[in-house]
């Protein structure tokens, strides 16, 4: 079953290795932990400077995570890994749905971050 999950996200994995490996030539360190790639520091970290989330210390890609240290990695892991399961469900589906649940929960004035079911669900098991 593990096998179809990573097979399923393998797409949104694939990305996150295209993002990561070449931030190793920017400094970047990379590990893996419980079956997840992470990259972190270097261009990794300054790529998240990139995204809309001010302060953001780490992002889920598949079963890639991009974090701005070993810290932030280590600090926001149970969070992230239940994006990777998020992952593992939703497969190819995972990008399309955030991104929708994320516009009719702003499109209702919600917080189309904190209030996206996807992160409540994370928050939700580690705040």
């Amino acid at each position: 079953m593990w096998l179809l999950r990573y097979i399923w996200a393998g797409p949104y994995t694939l990305l996150g290795l295209v993002i990561g490996l070449p931030c190793l030539l920017g400094g970047a360190r990379v590990q893996v932990h419980t079956g997840v790639v992470e990259f972190h520091g270097g261009l990794a970290a300054r790529l998240l400077d990139c995204l809309p989330l001010p302060g953001v210390l780490a992002i889920t890609i598949g079963h890639t995570v991009i974090g701005r240290c070993p810290a932030a990695l280590d600090e926001t892991r149970t969070h992230e890994r239940v994006h990777v399961e998020q992952y593992g469900r939703w497969g190819p589906l995972m990008g399309p749905a955030y991104l929708l649940c994320a516009a009719v929960v702003w499109l209702r004035g919600g917080d189309a971050y904190r209030d996206n079911p996807f992160e409540v669900a994370a928050f939700r098991v580690d705040p």
